[in-house]
């Protein structure tokens, strides 16, 4: 079977930076939270619900949403931040077409539904202590 190539698609590189300056007027027209950048994601927080989907959107470099977010949603949306660097521009179709449901869309389930919210964290299992007496 052949491995898919880590190398970007043609142009992504440039459609990864509109992205970007989209996201970033975007945010910066919208939020009237903290904004700030983080390991080189633009965080926009206090936007508008009708702003984008779900918890927040991760348009090339920017991350738009209306809460403070966390160390795994950081995690989970840098991920969507080197799909938008491999991708460029064909992300958007590529996400659209990979569908809404996040638990069969494969760059969600790459990026970590436990991360992004969209699961819980299984429980730890403790190992069973084997309480049994040596037989003599």
């Amino acid at each position: 079977m052949p491995q898919r190539s880590n190398k970007p698609w043609p142009f992504a590189r440039l459609g990864y930076l509109i992205a970007t300056a989209f996201g970033f007027c975007w945010g910066f027209i919208w939020s009237t939270g903290e904004i700030r950048k983080l390991d080189g994601l633009w965080v926009f927080t206090g936007m508008p619900n009708w702003t984008f989907g779900r918890g927040g959107v991760c348009i090339g470099g920017c991350f738009l949403t209306n809460s403070t977010v966390s160390e795994a949603v950081l995690r989970h949306e840098r991920v969507h931040q080197q799909q938008w660097r491999h991708y460029g521009l064909a992300l958007a179709v590529l996400y659209v077409l990979a569908g809404r449901d996040p638990l069969r869309n494969r760059f969600e389930i790459a990026a970590g539904l436990v991360d992004g919210g969209y699961v819980k964290q299984p429980p730890q299992t403790k190992p069973v202590a084997n309480n049994t007496k040596p037989t003599e």
